[in-house]
């Protein structure tokens, strides 16, 4: 964890940013390519004695479900986070997507959650509960809780969660984005 200044607010580096990381979920994509690798198997070399409809019914199904678990869960292996004087910006999994970007001029306050975990949300992933708000949820631990304007929460799990409360709730502070401190 890192060390931060008690007392007068130290300042913050223009751009702040965290992740969280779920190598849990590195086990479902394994599971996902062992679908996906059957179902290449029975299309390559099966001695399928029933007919070809039921086995390419098993090859696709196979092959989709595979696909669709892979994917899916790679999807939400991590989740960073990075705040500038503008905005916040949520990016899922290797390829970024899904990406949510909020104008700080949206965010009404900024709280530490000390656990957030996949049971309260439904799960992992991008989450949306109509008491709740939506939530980017990788793993059990601490996250940031925004409240915006509208009215609605957005909870985000990423490590050194408390740090990143801090940041938003100095640029908020701050006045209008942008503003230099």
């Amino acid at each position: 964890m890192r060390e931060h200044p008690q007392g007068e607010h130290a300042p913050h580096p223009d751009v702040w940013t965290g992740r969280a990381t779920n190598r849990v979920q590195w086990l479902l994509a394994l599971v996902g390519a062992a679908c996906m690798a059957l179902g290449i198997e029975l299309a390559v070399d099966s001695a399928w004695t029933s007919g070809v409809a039921p086995l390419a019914m098993a090859v696709v199904g196979c092959i989709a479900a595979g696909l669709l678990v892979l994917f899916g869960t790679l999807a939400f292996v991590h989740v960073a986070l990075k705040v500038d004087k503008e905005s916040l910006e949520v990016r899922c999994g290797h390829m970024g997507v899904p990406r949510r970007r909020i104008p700080l001029s949206h965010v009404a306050g900024a709280d530490f959650a000390p656990l957030v975990t996949p049971r309260h949300w439904g799960g992992w992933g991008y989450r949306w509960r109509p008491e709740k708000g939506t939530a980017v949820v990788v793993r059990r631990g601490e996250g940031v809780v925004l409240r915006l304007w509208d009215g609605h929460t957005f909870t985000i799990t990423v490590d050194d969660a408390e740090a990143a409360v801090r940041v938003i709730r100095d640029r908020l502070r701050a006045g209008t984005p942008g503003t230099a401190h």
